[in-house]
């Protein structure tokens, strides 16, 4: 089985947002290929990952990476609020 997860990340400071979105895809798509169709965008107030795997039907080993990532790329820190906005099943992948 194929999980989709996609988490929410809202409290980003709005002059980090655009840039950490960027360097999070990237980071999933380097260093954490677990994790496939992988996606990092920035609204403008929040930013969302979704990410597609066949291990984390809960999105909570997802969404600890994604804390780490937000960690590492948002510089000084923010108190933003950080959850699993769905889960998903999907076919698996052909």
């Amino acid at each position: 089985m194929i999980y989709r997860a996609v988490l929410v990340c809202d409290g980003v400071p709005k002059d980090a947002g655009s840039e950490a979105a960027i360097d999070i895809a990237k980071e999933f798509a380097e260093h954490r290929k677990w994790h496939a169709t992988v996606t990092c965008a920035w609204d403008g107030s929040r930013l969302t990952l979704t990410a597609e795997n066949d291990h984390d039907p809960k999105g909570l080993a997802l969404l600890d990476e994604f804390s780490d990532c937000l960690s590492a790329y948002i510089a000084g820190g923010f108190d933003g609020d950080l959850k699993v906005k769905s889960i998903d099943e999907v076919s698996d992948h052909v």
